[in-house]
């Protein structure tokens, strides 16, 4: 494949009328070997963040072997593309036939689960074809945790709040080989902090159940750079993870995991898009709420942006954007800052789209051609590079004593 220099190279080799996705697999690379070198536990990758199959072979081929799948399509998608990793089937709502196929075709051991249906779900559908349960799971238990200090909430969907969860731990402990405890505190977390508090909830469910706990998994929330957002190194929320992992009252031999989804993959792609139209400090682009800029459009997310033309010459001005298809919801309020005099025709680079860009994509309104593309800078935020000033502040500092 040819690899681009950069984003301006792609413009001028192909002045694309659609779209286009600049992936950068050295900087996936990095991701997945500073997460397989630096967590101190297994590091196991949120499959729904980006399924390329390209992706996925890149954080194989550097460290990640272990992959959280959602569904039984990724089941199937992953084990097809790098049929030696463990998967984890780590979505708390599973059919039986998922369960099934996934145990017994694709020998995927370890689910989640929130509820007692889950739990006798999961053990029928492993059983043989004799009735005997399966003697080699790993269930682990989901607990709700706040997402207090996260951008995104994941708090309100899934996870048997602690009140509620020594029954549930008892009887899920009676059915497996490794019984596991796993939260989510919320997508990009701004401080150590949010992994404090669960497994301070951890601490708590383990010694109302009374039972030995050899799995503790703190989920994904593992933040990227955007801007408004500079969290602390990940580091420091390495570090204090382990420390309170390591008081938990947990087996002598218990294993420490994480699922990174965002933090992996963000800095894999941006998007070369054109505009079409400018509308006072309004610019209709070719790309949108029902492309690669859902979370721009739905929640409100500022990525990086900067143009590709050589000829402005204005100071940065605050952009919005209206994507290409007919709905009022196609609109990104930003603010985006771009020079002033960009026009129709120009094109812009936005960054960090490897998490939830491409993968959110749809045809709606005949609007989704992208061509993939292959650039070699460096992405336009990062945290692997190593040359990153270190953002804490007094608000968001975590003591690592």
């Amino acid at each position: 494949m040819h690899i681009y220099p950069e984003a301006s190279a792609v413009v001028r080799d192909l002045s694309p009328d659609d779209p286009v996705i600049l992936n950068r697999p050295h900087a996936a690379a990095r991701a997945a070997r500073f997460f397989a070198q630096k967590f101190p536990g297994t590091s196991m990758y949120a499959v729904k963040a980006n399924p390329s199959p390209d992706l996925l072979q890149i954080l194989w081929a550097n460290g990640i072997t272990h992959f959280d799948v959602a569904s039984i399509a990724e089941v199937r998608l992953v084990r097809s593309t790098v049929p030696d990793a463990t998967l984890c089937f780590m979505h708390p709502v599973k059919t039986a036939r998922a369960i099934a196929e996934a145990y017994h075709q694709h020998g995927v051991r370890t689910f989640s689960l929130d509820t007692m249906e889950e739990l006798e779900k999961i053990v029928a559908a492993t059983a043989d074809e004799n009735g005997t349960q399966a003697d080699d799971l790993n269930l682990l238990v989901r607990l709700r945790v706040s997402s207090d200090y996260s951008e995104l909430s994941l708090a309100s969907k899934f996870g048997i709040d602690l009140a509620d969860a020594a029954p549930l731990l008892q009887a899920t402990r009676q059915h497996c080989d490794a019984l596991g405890i796993c939260f989510h505190v919320g997508s990009q977390a701004m401080t150590p902090f949010a992994y404090v508090q669960a497994l301070e909830r951890v601490r708590a469910a383990i010694a109302e159940a009374a039972v030995t706990v050899d799995i503790v998994d703190v989920g994904g929330g593992f933040p990227s750079v955007y801007p408004g957002m500079e969290p602390p190194p990940l580091e420091d929320y390495f570090g204090v993870i382990h420390r309170h992992f390591e008081n938990l009252p947990i087996s002598y031999s218990a294993e420490l995991w994480c699922e990174p989804g965002r933090a992996l993959c963000a800095e894999y792609s941006s998007l070369i898009v054109r505009v079409e139209k400018r509308r006072g400090d309004e610019l209709y682009i070719n790309d949108g709420a029902y492309g690669a800029l859902f979370d721009a459009a739905h929640v409100a997310w500022r990525f990086p942006v900067r143009a590709l033309e050589d000829d402005l010459v204005e100071g940065e001005a605050d952009f919005a954007f209206y994507g290409p298809t007919c709905d009022d919801a196609d609109f990104m309020k930003g603010p985006f800052m771009l020079p002033g005099d960009i026009q129709a025709g120009d094109y812009i680079e936005i960054g960090m789209l490897g998490a939830y860009g491409a993968a959110m994509k749809t045809a709606f309104n005949g609007f989704g051609t992208a061509e993939a593309v292959h650039v070699a800078d460096e992405p336009m935020e990062s945290l692997y590079r190593g040359d990153r000033a270190d953002p804490r502040v007094s608000d968001n500092v975590v003591s690592l004593r």
